[in-house]
């Protein structure tokens, strides 16, 4: 039988399946389809040091191959994740990632220290927000940026610290070079590519932000090719995610050197697709001989 279980910056998952921030809430929704212990992790909601009610509607857009959103991570604030959410999410034998955004390096290294003493497993750190301190230019587009606040929050956060790379770069391995050279133990990769979408009557943008991020089946093959130029790269484990819909796209994206993966989208469309992801993912090592998932990490044969 294989055996699922991986281990990320010494964080333990009995299986590969992380629910990825922003398509599982807090995970009650969810619980009510089945016992959330049927996954490896989840990442949580985008929490912010306070609370954010997001943007205004509409917030959500169909596209071809995925969709676009700019919920604008609307979120009940960290203290409340921490007293009210983190208590019951402790009693589903899950994996627990708090996913963190914010505005300024303050507030990212407030909320680390903030969730420090709690008994969440490990911090994923958003930085796809605006630097408002820096005129909207997101910490996420340049090495020094990123360099910057990895090490900033780094000082502060006790945890294992994984950043969350944006795909909307040049080179996205070096992106993740600077922040493993930062302190960063993980990187997971990609978030949403931006895109937007009009309304050919009104000619106005669908989405009242005008763009979103763009997320869903058709990002698959970028994001596998991303995770593979980093691989190369980067000696700390990669949680790799982008249109993984099927057990199958999990399978690529392991070759390509992901150690776990994040599932997103398609949680909106089959909110089943992690139980048969993880069957098909077992079902396929079973027929291959392949006993354990480190195996898979990276095994692709480049021509």
């Amino acid at each position: 039988m294989a055996d699922l279980k991986v281990s990320v910056a010494g964080v333990e998952f009995h299986n590969p399946l992380i629910a990825a921030s922003g398509t599982f809430g807090f995970g009650r929704e969810y619980a009510e389809f089945y016992p959330l212990s049927a996954l490896g992790g989840i990442s949580s909601k985008g929490i912010t040091l306070k609370a954010r009610p997001g943007n205004p509607a509409p917030r959500i857009a169909e596209a071809p191959g995925g969709m676009l959103n700019a919920v604008g991570l609307q979120n009940p604030g960290v203290d409340h994740f921490i007293e009210k959410d983190l208590p019951w999410l402790r009693e589903q034998g899950v994996t627990i990632i708090a996913n963190i955004a914010g505005n300024t390096p303050e507030d990212y290294c407030a909320m680390a220290e903030k969730l420090n003493d709690t008994d969440i497993d490990m911090i994923e750190m958003n930085i796809s927000c605006p630097n408002v301190k820096q005129g909207g230019v997101q910490f996420g587009t340049s090495c020094a940026g990123v360099e910057d606040i990895t090490k900033a929050v780094r000082a502060h956060c006790k945890k294992p610290l994984m950043v969350k790379l944006s795909p909307n770069v040049t080179d996205i391995s070096e992106i993740a070079l600077a922040a493993e050279s930062a302190g960063a133990d993980a990187i997971s990769m990609i978030n949403t590519l931006t895109g937007m979408r009009i309304d050919i009557n009104t000619k106005r943008p669908i989405i009242h932000n005008n763009t979103g991020g763009f997320s869903g089946p058709a990002l698959l093959p970028i994001a596998v090719r991303m995770v593979w130029q980093t691989y190369q790269k980067v000696k700390i484990p990669i949680v790799g995610l982008g249109g993984i819909s099927t057990w199958q796209d999990a399978v690529e994206m392991l070759l390509a050197g992901a150690t776990a993966l994040q599932i997103g989208t398609v949680l909106f469309t089959d909110p089943y697709a992690p139980v048969k992801i993880t069957e098909g993912l077992t079902n396929y090592m079973d027929k291959n001989g392949v006993k354990t998932l480190s195996e898979l990490t990276g095994a692709m044969r480049p021509w």
